[in-house]
């Protein structure tokens, strides 16, 4: 098993996902009391988030890289950078180590391809609906026409997992919005749905939707258990 190190806490309710899915995929692989060979960073998310709100993306690439350069001096052979918003900086991450950042987008646009689908919704962050970092690798590399949300729906959906999904807050009001966003967006003819925030897959767990919900965290997780279990 090779070792792979997760850069997160962005928030930690997610990075908690990934603790324990790329646990229970190595146990369900390879049986016994077999778990994940892995490192963690875990960065302090209000840091990130005002610099996020500042726009200063520069000085985030190198705070993140540091970091991802810091697991990758540990022993990582590959990162998992758990967020998609922050794939924003992916560059300037990879610009300041030697490995494999396994990126977020691949993950799901892989996934997507697989099943046949050329039009998928997709919640995230503002930053991740609005900019075209996301979409743009969805649709170059993948041939995914990416759905958005109106402008007001973008504006709740944010609100909703910085004020509640990244505190460990989940209620009822917030997912039904999510829920009727999808059906709005599924009747402009999206024909699945990217959860594209890795906390959003905790507020519609278990949930029934006219389109397939494709959750980026589960995609990410399996993309770095791969990684993993292919070499020794």
């Amino acid at each position: 098993m090779r070792r792979i190190g997760i850069l997160g806490g962005m928030s930690w309710e997610s990075t908690a996902v990934y603790y324990r899915q790329l646990n229970e995929g190595v146990r369900d692989r390879l049986g016994g009391l077999h778990s994940a060979s892995l490192l963690l960073d875990s960065v302090d998310f209000a840091e990130i988030a005002e610099l996020q709100r500042r726009a200063e993306w520069q000085q985030a690439g190198e705070h993140l890289g540091r970091a991802a350069h810091g697991l990758q001096q540990a022993g990582a052979g590959a990162i998992l950078l758990a967020t998609n918003t922050m794939h924003k900086i992916a560059p300037a991450i990879e610009a300041q180590i030697d490995i494999p950042l396994l990126h977020i987008g691949d993950a799901v646009g892989q996934a997507l391809q697989a099943r046949g689908v050329r039009r998928a919704a997709l919640l995230g962050t503002r930053f991740t609906m609005q900019e075209d970092f996301y979409q743009r690798r969805l649709t170059e590399r993948y041939g995914i026409e990416v759905l958005l949300p109106n402008a007001e729906q973008m504006a709740e959906i944010d609100r909703v997992i910085f004020t509640e999904l990244c505190r460990g807050e989940f209620n009822d009001k917030s997912r039904t919005f999510y829920l009727d966003c999808l059906s709005q967006l599924a009747g402009q003819g999206a024909e699945a749905a990217i959860l594209g925030c890795t906390e959003i897959g905790l507020l519609l767990a278990d949930e029934q939707t006219s389109i397939s919900m494709f959750d980026s965290a589960e995609l990410h997780v399996q993309m770095g258990l791969e990684w993993m279990l292919a070499g020794p």
